[in-house]
């Protein structure tokens, strides 16, 4: 499963490393410049920053388990990027159908 959030700010590349630094510390972490991906023990975050975004994707293998990783990541965001006042909405995406 699968879900997917875009937060449109200046500071999406600080944010990005921010993110990966504080996880880093508890979970593994890869970070290659303008990408990273935090793997939570219930699901994994996939980041990408650009000039004006960053856009998240995070995956899990149950609708409870997404739930809780779009919660962990987005909390952890809405604080580091408070003066911002993000509002995080996930859409989810549909699975194909046969």
């Amino acid at each position: 499963m699968n879900a997917r959030t875009t937060f449109k700010t200046e500071h999406a590349q600080r944010y990005l490393g921010t993110l990966c630094k504080h996880f880093g510390h508890k979970v593994p972490v890869q970070r290659d410049g303008k990408h990273g991906r935090i793997d939570l023990p219930f699901g994994q975050c996939e980041l990408a920053a650009n000039a004006d975004a960053l856009d998240m994707k995070v995956s899990a293998e149950t609708k409870a388990d997404l739930d809780k990783t779009a919660h962990v990541i987005g909390s952890h965001l809405e604080r580091f990027a408070f003066r911002e006042n993000p509002q995080i909405e996930w859409h989810r995406a549909t699975p194909l159908t046969p």
